[in-house]
């Protein structure tokens, strides 16, 4: 079985073209799966296992505290590695054809309100190159709602501030083309003029967007670090996360009247049934507000 995740792995990568992350849940899954069988079922093949043995793993994963939304990643894994070993002839069924995705409890995610968002860009106040580089880096995710990890990714030439636009890489390797604002690109030419040429390593001679002081691409850790300590200074009680951010883009979008599908595209999902759950998140704040404001409420 060993063998055959590695095939799976390979072809999730070359022919899906997958992000790297969903990659490495998938294996993580299918090598928890995989020793689940060999420490339970003495199977001889592939070959022998039946629904039975799926939903027995699933039962060991639920009475191990799993969560509905780990079930439901294992089933897309398991269902995924089974449909590649059938095409492939490695096997003549597919025990998970009929497999049932878990019911998922519906997390809203958490979002920023805009005054909480304006005290978050305002904090880094100076003009050092470190506070040119943080705002310039909360200022393009909150104005297009890009992934931090897409937003570390950005190399030089994925801006167009002329245009008015940028051009970002998301999962799968799809590019999507974000329009930004005024006030971004102030931000962004502020921090190309006066901040990146002095955080630039003549030892790397990186050509990412956004450097730490070492020079090199900032990476996640790094942004989450600096988000935290900035959260501090804007006095936001709230946890708050990087991604919330990007909840708070689309939000605020549909709650000043944006179409749907034009969030959706903004934010590169590929379903927009992903995207129709902010509008829950401004339907719930709409009755907040009317609870508080209305006289009979």
């Amino acid at each position: 079985m060993e063998d055959h995740i590695k095939d799976f792995v390979h072809y999730l990568t070359v022919e899906k073209g997958l992000a790297k992350n969903t990659i490495v849940s998938y294996e993580r899954d299918l090598r928890s799966y995989a020793a689940y069988l060999q420490k339970v079922e003495l199977l001889k093949s592939l070959n022998e296992v039946n629904r039975t043995h799926l939903l027995q793993f699933l039962g060991h994963l639920k009475q191990n505290g799993k969560s509905a939304k780990t079930l439901a990643r294992h089933v897309a894994s398991i269902r995924a590695f089974h449909q590649f070993l059938l095409r492939e002839k490695i096997c003549e069924q597919d025990p998970a054809v009929h497999l049932e995705t878990p019911q998922q409890e519906q997390r809203l995610p958490k979002v920023l309100s805009l005054s909480e968002v304006e005290a978050l860009l305002e904090a880094p106040k100076s003009n050092s190159p470190f506070d040119l580089r943080n705002r310039a880096m909360l200022e393009l995710l909150y104005a297009t709602g890009m992934r931090v990890s897409e937003l570390i990714q950005m190399k030089l030439d994925d801006l167009h501030l002329a245009m008015g636009f940028v051009r970002c890489i998301g999962k799968g390797d799809k590019e999507r083309i974000i329009p930004i604002g005024q006030t971004a690109i102030k931000v962004m030419e502020a921090y190309l003029v006066n901040g990146r040429p002095h955080l630039r390593s003549a030892k790397h001679r990186s050509n990412a967007l956004f450097l730490n002081h070492h020079g090199k691409a900032m990476s996640r850790q790094g942004f989450w670090k600096i988000l935290k300590k900035i959260a501090v200074d804007a006095g936001i009680e709230k946890p708050l996360t990087p991604h919330m951010l990007r909840h708070s883009f689309a939000t605020h979008l549909l709650e000043n009247g944006a179409d749907l599908r034009a969030v959706q595209e903004l934010l590169g999902h590929v379903d927009i049934s992903t995207t129709q759950i902010y509008t829950h998140v401004t339907k719930t704040r709409l009755k907040d507000v009317y609870t508080t404001f209305h006289p009979r409420a």
